[in-house]
């Protein structure tokens, strides 16, 4: 049986444990993100407790080019 050179099977040229870095590297590494999860820690809640429950909407305008467009299309903007 002839297997193509596509199909043989490779050795690893690299192990995967030779990729990982020194314990100091990899404290150094910890040490950042710790800090960039402290800037998280800082953003607005997301809690519904933190907001006010009756927030005034917004009061969308309606330009009489507009609703002279809707009502040509048969829109109702009310």
């Amino acid at each position: 049986m002839v297997v193509s050179p596509a199909r043989a099977v490779r050795p690893a040229s690299r192990l995967s444990h030779a990729e990982l870095s020194s314990p100091t590297e990899m404290y150094a590494d910890c040490e950042v993100v710790e800090q960039r999860l402290s800037r998280l820690a800082q953003a607005p809640s997301l809690r519904y407790e933190d907001y006010p429950r009756e927030v005034p909407k917004q009061e969308i305008r309606v330009s009489d080019a507009a609703a002279r467009l809707a009502a040509a299309l048969h829109l109702h903007l009310d």
